[in-house]
């Protein structure tokens, strides 16, 4: 059974058992994802009522254990016959995106009342389009482009149809970051982390919030021969990209310091491993909670007044059961520890952070790590798929109780 990605951490068949532990560790909001290819495997077309049906019972059980479940439509995984269609490279998949996005709050509407149309664009657009290292594996910038502009029309329209089917929806988006700042003071590694910024944050910052893509990033991708064309953008395109959200959702795991020859790089200089050096994480990524209070700062300042959630936060740390059974990733909660008090600093100083979700709840499949990466505060045996909470969750149900670190 080990590694079987079908199976993953078998929630299909345990939810019961994992909405148990959710009460247990006292949540008050749950955000789960809904599989696109589960609720219409072609993409379009006839609906899967078998798919629906998981999902009422989910959430319903969610809802019963005093939970309010926060759906997610979009985190990156497409049906196939779309991607054999171009994927989200072609315009067509946006319409696409919105009949599903009906489906979907039709049937779930009554019970569902916040909603993330989009999961971090710029990793589905850049990472799998443009430079092909998530699914579908393109390595075609002018795709990448395309796709990340559908992504972010499809988050548009989808907001209106998800309001026109769930009555006081609570409907946003949520955007993946990494903040951080020059290597020096010499105008080439400022150079460079300008033009990291664009590529990495602004891009789709920007447009979200009524700005429109940065024409230093778009003068720099011609350039570069990665837009070639004029008409990517239709009229009432960014109009309906920066159509009013009612939260930002905000992934946040890490920072970088750019210098120049990095303006479009992410390495840190620290290869993911079980044993990696005081201050990063088993993905190779720093630990930097200050950064987190910096671009929250930032947000409110250039971008939103508005509510904004945490969606994403954690960090990978294998340890695994000792002897006695008992799970002590005490990196974990010290990694948890800074960062909501990262937070609650930004809130003190009138940030409007209104709520935080911890990535993830069990260790799971990850997308590029395969299992080699537990971001969990639920162990998951890949043998038996027994769930062990860690010392991390037991921390994290006081803090709960307490709404807070002190």
């Amino acid at each position: 059974m080990r590694n079987r990605a079908d199976l993953a951490c078998d929630h299909y068949h345990r939810w019961a058992d994992d909405v148990a532990l959710m009460a247990d560790l006292g949540l008050d909001a749950y955000r789960m994802s809904i599989a696109w290819t589960r609720i219409l495997p072609e993409g379009t077309g006839t609906v899967n009522q078998k798919g629906l049906d998981f999902y009422k019972r989910l959430i319903d059980a969610v809802i019963e254990a005093g939970i309010t479940p926060w759906v997610t439509l979009h985190h990156w995984d497409l049906p196939q016959t779309l991607q054999n269609q171009g994927g989200w490279a072609a315009r067509e998949t946006v319409g696409a995106f919105v009949k599903y996005a009906e489906v979907v709050a039709q049937a779930l509407g009554d019970r569902v009342s916040h909603w993330i149309t989009q999961n971090e664009p710029w990793v589905a657009a850049i990472l799998g389009y443009a430079e092909g290292v998530f699914a579908p594996g393109v390595r075609d910038w002018e795709a990448g482009i395309l796709a990340g502009h559908h992504l972010l029309l499809s988050h548009g329209e989808g907001m209106a149809a998800i309001r026109s089917h769930s009555a006081g929806a609570q409907v946003g988006i949520a955007l993946d970051c990494r903040p951080g700042r020059p290597a020096s003071q010499r105008p080439e590694d400022i150079d460079a982390w300008t033009h990291f910024d664009g590529y990495r944050n602004r891009w789709f910052f920007d447009p979200v919030f009524g700005h429109g893509y940065p024409e230093d990033i778009i003068s720099s991708y011609r350039g570069m021969g990665r837009i070639k064309n004029s008409d990517w953008i239709r009229p009432g395109d960014l109009e309906t990209i920066s159509s009013p959200i009612d939260f930002l959702g905000l992934n946040y795991y890490t920072s970088l310091i750019i210098k120049e020859g990095q303006e479009e790089g992410e390495h840190t200089g620290v290869d993911a491993g079980p044993n990696p050096p005081p201050g990063f994480t088993e993905t190779g990524w720093s630990v930097t909670p200050d950064a987190l209070t910096e671009i929250l700062r930032r947000i409110h300042k250039e971008y939103w007044e508005g509510p904004i959630y945490i969606t994403e936060n954690g960090a990978s740390y294998s340890d695994g059961p000792g002897a006695d059974g008992a799970v002590r990733d005490v990196r974990r909660i010290e990694y948890l520890r800074s960062h909501l008090a990262a937070i609650e600093t930004a809130i003190d100083e009138g940030v409007p952070v209104d709520g935080y979700f911890h990535w993830a709840l069990l260790d799971n499949l990850e997308w590029l790590s395969g299992f080699s990466q537990r971001f969990g505060i639920i162990h998951v045996d890949p043998e038996t798929m027994v769930r062990t909470p860690k010392a991390s969750f037991e921390w994290y149900r006081e803090v709960i109780t307490r709404n807070g670190l002190s």
